[in-house]
């Protein structure tokens, strides 16, 4: 068993409560192969997503209108402070289709809507350009020439990959979960997301995927409430919905008029799109 010293801690088991790691199962190489990005370590991004497997990603099919909205005219304008100016965003707000994004409760308080405050453009555009398919130019958003070749020479079936690899290891998304336990998850993603791919086969609570996915640190552990969980699903969760590899249900708490539980289960893409080069610490036994 990897990291017997952990699961050994008595706050780390209270926390854990029944609930068995699913990492713990892992030899030492593949926990420690696990903790590298792509190419690097043992985790594969499949580069070859059709265009109708790229539609079932919100990330992706959006990337995809806002990088050819990049390469038509002079590209998207800018504010002075480098966000979307508010006619672009305008635009984007009737082209967008996001899961579970409810405008009139997103923007109940707004009476103008910024780039910073349409979630699904900002976390989008953000994204993109920092794979260096964007960039800005005298007071413009346009596409790279990676960008225009990407959308240009048909090799979108990369688009996918491309941007899960900068999100998941390369940008960082405390921002989303409002800076709670920043950068917990994205320093072992590799680790979640191999146990995710293992643990949600069926329908499970966020409280239980956190426990069985995720490395226990002290503040998480130690924590008054269960801010682990909402961490993991603020900033793991939610954008691997985005990324058409979660799918999302809630339901009712018995006695409480507003909270809910919420629960998350693979897609089909989540197989598709991952796969991992690990092995067991029970002999002769492996997933890939």
């Amino acid at each position: 068993m990897v990291a017997p010293a952990i699961l050994a801690d008595p706050q780390v088991r209270k926390w854990l409560g029944d609930v068995e790691p699913a990492w713990a199962s892992l030899d030492q190489r593949s926990f420690d192969a696990l903790k590298k990005p792509p190419p690097a370590g043992s985790v594969r991004l499949a580069a070859d997503l059709a265009s109708e497997e790229l539609q079932q990603s919100a990330v992706a099919a959006n990337a995809l209108i806002l990088l050819r909205a990049a390469m038509a005219g002079d590209g998207l304008k800018l504010t002075t402070t480098g966000n979307l100016a508010r006619s672009v965003v305008a635009e984007m707000r009737e082209l967008f289709t996001w899961p579970e994004f409810d405008e009139a409760e997103a923007f109940r308080f707004h009476k103008v809507i910024n780039e910073p405050d349409f979630l699904p453009l900002y976390f989008t555009r953000h994204i993109v350009q920092s794979a260096t398919l964007l960039r800005p130019h005298k007071g413009f958003l346009k596409a790279t020439t990676a960008g225009r070749q990407l959308v240009e020479r048909k090799q979108i079936g990369a688009l996918q990959a491309i941007l899960f690899h900068v999100a998941m290891w390369h940008v960082e998304l405390d921002y989303l979960g409002r800076g709670l336990h920043a950068g917990w998850h994205q320093r072992h993603v590799g680790i979640v997301l191999w146990a995710l791919s293992v643990a949600a086969t069926d329908w499970q609570p966020r409280e239980s995927l956190t426990r069985q996915c995720t490395i226990p640190v002290n503040d998480v552990a130690g924590s008054a409430w269960d801010s682990g969980s909402y961490a993991m699903e603020a900033q793991i969760l939610r954008p691997l919905q985005w990324f058409g590899l979660l799918e999302h249900r809630e339901e009712d708490v018995a006695g409480s008029k507003f909270a809910k539980r919420q629960f998350y289960r693979k897609t089909g893409q989540f197989d598709r799109f991952l796969s991992f080069d690990v092995s067991l610490e029970v002999a002769g036994v492996s997933r890939h």
